[in-house]
């Protein structure tokens, strides 16, 4: 008989204890999770909510974070502490359950310097979970609840150029500058420059660059760099290659530049149609006078004007002044004459 009595008593205390249990112990299902941004810029804030779906009068929530791409900023809901991966929120109620709290948050700034695209997450787990009042304990969250985000900056698209000065002759090399470039590029691993062409019936084009290794190569034919492509992307992005251009014929031709993603299936990146007009012949120049100004006639020179009732400062010279020095002479020789003769009388 006791032994019956004692074997009743554990099952009822077992009985006791698991209802017990069962009764101030839960899982919290109502645990939402949300990022107010999925794709943050450089230098931007973002708030990481957890919203519990009822009062909580306790809990400890841990954040954590990329350190290399995120910056702690504050929390809101608890006394928070930031150990540089991870800031963890504790609250409790001290009032005894007349002040509970339905969510908690944290604020990151992605770091200013970041150039590239940087698909990261943060990661929530939590312990300490207690009802307004206490009375219900619920179960920790030890599997994470994950928040993807991309920190990346605002790309500008790439821009294309093919640029030359004067004429182009059919047959003449002509230098022209290719170039590419943008201030916040795109990251691509593996990009490539190719060129096409579209010509007169039976005319060629070729677009000469030499790189490093001092090889020519025709960038319509068999594009620029390695084949695999090379890797681009990032602030003040630029290229620019010294190129020659052959077109064999006159007329009127359209070479057109594509930057392509080689591991994309060569997805094209940016491309631009460049048209251009060869000539048989260079065409004769314009004969022109020094500095653009046109010829003038010498200028006359100038005679000073006598005034009515003026008397001149200067006589004008005149024709008449040859005869007084043969007067002169002609009377010094009758002079002569005359006295000559008066004494022969």
């Amino acid at each position: 008989m006791k032994k019956i009595i004692s074997i009743f008593a554990i099952v009822t205390l077992l009985t006791v204890l698991i209802f017990t249990e069962n009764s101030y112990a839960a899982g919290l299902d109502t645990i939402d999770v949300q990022t107010d941004k999925t794709t943050v810029r450089p230098g931007e804030e973002v708030k990481v909510t957890v919203q519990f779906g009822q009062d909580l009068g306790a809990y400890t929530f841990d954040v954590a974070y990329d350190n290399k791409i995120f910056d702690y900023v504050s929390a809101d809901g608890g006394t928070a502490n930031d150990t540089t991966d991870k800031v963890r929120v504790v609250y409790h109620d001290a009032t005894g359950g007349t002040n509970p709290r339905t969510n908690m948050s944290v604020t990151f700034r992605a770091k200013a310097d970041i150039t590239t695209s940087n698909p990261t997450e943060f990661t929530i787990t939590a312990e300490g979970l207690a009802n307004a009042d206490a009375s219900v304990q619920f179960d920790d969250i030890t599997t994470p609840i994950v928040k993807n985000v991309t920190v990346e900056p605002v790309y500008v698209d790439y821009t294309l150029k093919l640029e030359h000065t004067g004429e182009i002759v059919k047959t003449e090399e002509k230098a022209m500058t290719l170039s590419y470039a943008s201030p916040m590029g795109r990251y691509y691993e593996h990009a490539r420059l190719i060129a096409e062409a579209t010509t007169p019936a039976g005319a060629t084009v070729q677009l000469l660059a030499t790189d490093q290794a001092n090889l020519e190569h025709d960038i319509i034919q068999s594009g620029w760099g390695d084949a695999q492509g090379y890797k681009i992307g990032g602030k003040d992005v630029s290229q620019v290659l010294q190129t020659k251009a052959i077109f064999s014929q006159a007329g009127d031709y359209t070479i057109t530049l594509k930057l392509i993603d080689r591991d994309n299936s060569d997805q094209v990146i940016v491309e631009k149609a460049f048209p251009f007009t060869v000539l048989e012949e260079a065409t004769p120049e314009t004969p022109t006078t020094p500095d653009n100004t046109e010829p003038t006639t010498p200028e006359e020179p100038e005679v000073e004007e006598v005034k009515p009732d003026e008397t001149p400062k200067k006589l004008p010279k005149t024709g008449s002044n040859l005869y007084i020095p043969v007067i002169v002479v002609l009377m010094a020789l009758a002079s002569s004459y005359v006295y000559f003769n008066k004494r022969k009388q």
